[in-house]
């Protein structure tokens, strides 16, 4: 049995900071999950082929072969990103959390700058020369990093984080949240408030604190649809979601439409590239937001409990790293990627199949997209890191 050293480092020329400028430890690190990085590799591998069916165009070929090449590239690049979050000692992530958290707050500013763009409604892209990224993306994992620093460290002779470390955490929340709604992207707001609470809710925080936080969501909830602060598209949403029948051929549209490709499948599905509904492209979006649909359509009932088999996985082996863990900034790190892939994960597929609001996020690792993507596999990355690093025994 090997023990595995769990001192962090200490400041000065031989501490942390002091190799700071060495941020590879060494190489990959030897222990790795690979049961863990098999599943992300299936998914990623059904995206790509979804990805191409879902932009397939008898007329035009190349279409589905160009997106499929970009997704391609976006896991190339994603595989980088990973590499490096598992090769660098995860308590780097720790030593400038607050770094990296600023930066994503300043992604999140530029957005709302002449650098910004609007798609779909949303100022959620910022555009610099032929480059667009996602903030509220990489702001996702900043958000974890900072709130797992505040809730991962607690202090001489307590053993839990107190009402000063949730104010602190929900004041951190704020900024980020607060942005991320002025463009308006609520979907993603949604996100970052879920990882929060999950990640409160699993620190062992005051139970009056998580339920009132709960409580405070609830009504906030209910105060932004009552006084009008939604945008007219985001209440339609809410609305169809409620009655998907009320306007079918208007707001209801997506919901139905992705509900009957969805059901057109059967057990077997109709086979790649043979979904008449994702050839008619009846669903929009239906490469990224509502990728799901082609997989119910094209891959059956079987295909898509696959899929949600493999992400249930990926959420299992990463809380099993988290029980694992001696340190508790590591073990936070992996309780909120857990939170974020899980929330995520069932928004995208429920409003696929009618249970949840449509709200617009990407399913993890499927859909397509250059940020998320890269932004997906760099927390898996850290993971994994900790995993290696942080653990009681062999």
């Amino acid at each position: 049995m090997t023990t595995y050293s769990t001192t962090s480092p200490q400041p000065g020329g031989r501490g942390l900071r002091g190799r700071a400028g060495r941020l590879f430890a060494s190489t990959l690190p030897h222990r790795m999950d690979w049961p863990l990085i098999s599943a992300v590799a299936a998914l990623s591998l059904l995206g790509v082929l979804l990805v191409a069916s879902a932009t397939y165009d008898p007329a035009d070929p190349g279409t589905a072969l160009g997106h499929a090449e970009r997704q391609i590239l976006h896991l190339g690049v994603g595989a980088a990103a990973f590499v490096v979050a598992a090769a660098v000692d995860y308590r780097v992530s720790r030593a400038y959390a607050p770094f990296l958290y600023a930066a994503a707050v300043l992604g999140l500013v530029l957005v709302l700058t002449p650098l910004g763009e609007t798609i779909n409604g949303s100022r959620s892209w910022l555009v610099i020369g032929g480059l667009q990224m996602q903030p509220g993306e990489i702001a996702k994992i900043g958000l974890i990093l900072a709130v797992a620093m505040l809730l991962g460290e607690p202090r001489d002779g307590e053993f839990a984080p107190t009402s000063r470390d949730v104010l602190v955490s929900l004041v951190v929340l704020a900024v980020p949240l607060g942005l991320i709604l002025a463009q308006p992207d609520l979907g993603t707001g949604l996100v970052l408030m879920a990882t929060c609470l999950g990640m409160l809710a699993l620190s062992g925080a005051p139970v009056l604190w998580v339920a009132g936080l709960v409580g405070a969501g609830l009504a906030s909830a209910f105060g932004v649809v009552w006084f009008g602060l939604l945008e007219e598209y985001q209440l339609q949403r809410f609305t169809t979601f409620i009655d998907p029948g009320a306007d079918p051929r208007g707001a209801g549209y997506n919901a139905n439409q992705s509900m009957i490709a969805v059901g057109s499948g059967g057990l077997n599905g109709t086979g790649l590239f043979q979904g008449e509904h994702t050839r008619g492209r009846f669903v929009p979006e239906q490469h990224t937001d509502f990728i799901f649909t082609v997989a119910g359509e094209e891959l059956g009932f079987f295909g898509g409990v696959l899929i949600i088999g493999l992400l249930a996985f990926v959420l299992w082996r990463v809380l099993r790293i988290a029980a694992l863990c001696e340190q508790p900034y590591a073990r936070m790190v992996c309780l909120g990627a857990a939170a974020w892939l899980c929330f995520q994960s069932f928004i995208n597929i429920g409003m696929t199949l009618g249970i949840s609001p449509i709200t617009g996020v990407p399913l993890p690792f499927v859909s397509y997209g250059g940020t998320a993507t890269i932004a997906h596999l760099a927390i898996l990355g850290l993971v994994l890191n900790i995993y290696a690093r942080d653990r009681r025994v062999d």
